[in-house]
């Protein structure tokens, strides 16, 4: 999730951990790390039965094609949360807190406000906690995970990036701890790695649903200082799995990318 260079082990890494999708760049994967991947647990808060929420943004997303690829998502959680991807991110479990299956517990197209083509994170977040509070998206527990999709040709900045251009999706809390993950649609090479839109989408979802799961607090819960979040280190390594296209996850236990 390098939306800069990768910082090195300081105080800056601990204040903005990496929690990006970084953009597909095949150079950049054949650089070795220049320290050796291990992801710490720093204490904070795991998603041991994630509660995943899809909302889509935009009337594009009623429409075809892009209502059947919405569809095609809820179907890609309802598979993908009770897999063996969520079994292999049970290895990060701590006393008190397993990791396991989770499940997804809705989804919301909302077209109102409509986005303009290029939104803020903190409008993003605004508009969460506004639809929460109007009870159009169900009241938040302490495993819940919002996903937002955003449709075609709309940028979405986040800590000074952009999509497209610095990264291609993110996961982050509010200030009072909400969840959540933002997916813009991919419509630049650097966020399809040579894959379909579709399968783009169902590989860094799974990368910021497992980083969510893991660290859903950036920097709090798995860690590495020089390497970031559970995805990061296997960014754009992708399987199959039941279909869909996912992205590895770095493995203690197995000391790489499974």
């Amino acid at each position: 999730m390098a939306i800069k260079p990768r910082p090195t082990k300081s105080a800056a890494a601990v204040q903005h951990p990496i929690r990006v999708v970084p953009l597909h760049r095949p150079e950049a994967q054949r650089v070795r790390a220049a320290v050796a991947p291990r992801l710490t647990y720093r204490g904070g808060p795991l998603l041991t039965a994630v509660e995943v929420f899809t909302v889509f943004w935009g009337a594009e997303w009623q429409q075809a094609p892009r209502s059947a690829l919405a569809t095609n998502l809820n179907l890609f959680f309802d598979f993908i949360l009770t897999s063996a991807l969520m079994d292999q991110l049970g290895e990060y479990s701590v006393p008190g807190k397993n990791i396991g299956h989770g499940r997804r517990t809705g989804t919301a197209t909302l077209t109102s406000p409509a986005p303009n083509t290029s939104v803020e994170d903190s409008a993003i977040q605004q508009l969460l906690q506004q639809e929460i509070a109007s009870k159009n998206l169900p009241a938040p527990g302490p495993n819940s995970l919002y996903f937002f999709f955003l449709p075609p040709g709309v940028q979405v900045v986040q800590g000074g990036s952009a999509s497209c251009q610095d990264f291609c999706g993110y996961h982050d809390s509010t200030s009072g701890n909400i969840f959540y993950a933002v997916m813009p649609y991919p419509g630049c090479s650097g966020c399809t790695g040579g894959l379909t839109a579709a399968d783009a989408l169902t590989s860094t979802t799974s990368h910021e649903l497992s980083e969510a799961v893991t660290d859903p607090l950036p920097g709090q819960g798995w860690y590495d200082d020089n390497n970031g979040e559970i995805g990061d280190i296997c960014a754009w390594k992708t399987r199959t799995l039941g279909g869909y296209t996912i992205q590895l996850e770095w493995s203690n236990k197995a000391g790489g990318c499974v």
